[in-house]
């Protein structure tokens, strides 16, 4: 081992990194749905709207995760370099996603009240 000093952190750090596969998981089978909602002509209803807001919750439940986990590994003195980078790379991208799926969530809101007037004026 490179750091015996830091060992005792190897398995809450691998914890951290499976707990937070939890809500990642749980997006991608969102986004799927999401697939399975336009292919059977259901894009403009309001089941994609739902899961367009459980993708937003589960990237912020990511950033939440991550950025505790780097606090408190900063707080131990372990916060590598390296680690960091990555962490705010991960960070990141998942602050994109959450944008995206916030900004995707409104236009489809917008989208879905348009389609429901023409509906009303035909």
């Amino acid at each position: 081992m490179m750091n015996p000093e830091f060992a005792y952190l190897k398995f809450p750090v691998l914890i951290g990194i499976y707990i937070t596969a939890i809500p990642f998981y749980l997006a991608l089978y969102q986004a799927l749905r999401i697939l399975s909602y336009i292919k059977g002509g259901e894009a403009f209803s309001e089941f994609p709207l739902i899961s367009l807001g459980r993708i937003k919750n589960c990237a912020l439940a990511i950033i939440i995760l991550y950025v505790i986990g780097m606090v408190l590994l900063a707080g131990q003195n372990a916060l590598h370099p390296g680690i960091a980078i990555l962490g705010i790379v991960i960070i990141f991208a998942t602050t994109v996603v959450a944008v995206f799926a916030v900004i995707l969530q409104e236009l489809l809101k917008s989208a879905i009240e348009i389609k429901v007037e023409n509906d009303l004026t035909v």
